[in-house]
């Protein structure tokens, strides 16, 4: 398991991006997850409008978050004006160097605060890692995967928070998490995980398995 001291800070201040919102949605236990971490968990008004545009699609996770905000587990927040800058970088320009309206917002309020952006398109991460070096970033996967998580939940509901999220929300997973996811949900369920990289699922698979 992963164990982040700074999960325990009241202090630190977890800004999630709109496809974690998702995935925490998928894993059926987003209240119970949020409630082990000591750290305050807010999003952006950026992602909570993304999340109300998939509404007309018939998704639910505007809704689900909006009563996670009921709760008190998660804030909603607004960038103020020392974030404009780092946004506006983020979403002007070319495709391949810019970012979607809620990352972009995430990545500039946690720099704005001085929190942990909670990112997971790879594409968001590589270009916040190479133009915020010092900015942390979690993944829903770092979060799931937490010793608080698993104190709290206990190694099966923990193990199917996971499988949920991929199997639900085709929750991505940063290379250096996937033997690790893979180990607490179990190799017979990662094979139909269809966001796990192919090469790792054939490798898993039963079929592959008995060659040889």
């Amino acid at each position: 398991m992963i164990s982040s001291s700074f999960l325990t800070d009241p202090q630190t201040t977890l800004v999630i991006d709109a496809s974690v919102a998702i995935n925490l949605n998928a894993t059926n236990r987003a209240a119970e997850i949020i409630s082990a971490l000591s750290s305050m968990v807010v999003v952006t008004q950026n992602a909570i409008d993304e999340l109300d545009s998939g509404t007309r699609n018939g998704h639910g996770d505007a809704r689900l978050l909006q009563e996670l905000v009921a709760k008190n587990l998660v804030s909603p927040v607004v960038m103020g004006e020392s974030s404009v800058n780092v946004y506006e970088a983020l979403v002007d320009g070319s495709a391949s160097s810019t970012l979607d309206d809620g990352e972009a917002a995430t990545i500039a309020y946690a720099i704005e605060v001085g929190g942990i952006a909670v990112i997971d398109e790879k594409k968001a991460r590589r270009i916040c890692g190479r133009t915020f070096p010092n900015l942390r970033l979690l993944s829903t996967v770092d979060l799931l995967l937490d010793s608080l998580i698993l104190d709290a939940l206990g190694s099966i509901a923990q193990a199917d928070s996971i499988y949920n999220a991929l199997a639900s929300a085709r929750m991505r997973v940063p290379e250096e998490r996937l033997s690790l996811v893979i180990s607490v949900i179990g190799e017979d369920r990662a094979v139909g995980c269809v966001s796990l990289p192919k090469t790792v699922r054939m490798a898993k698979s039963p079929v592959s398995s008995s060659i040889g």
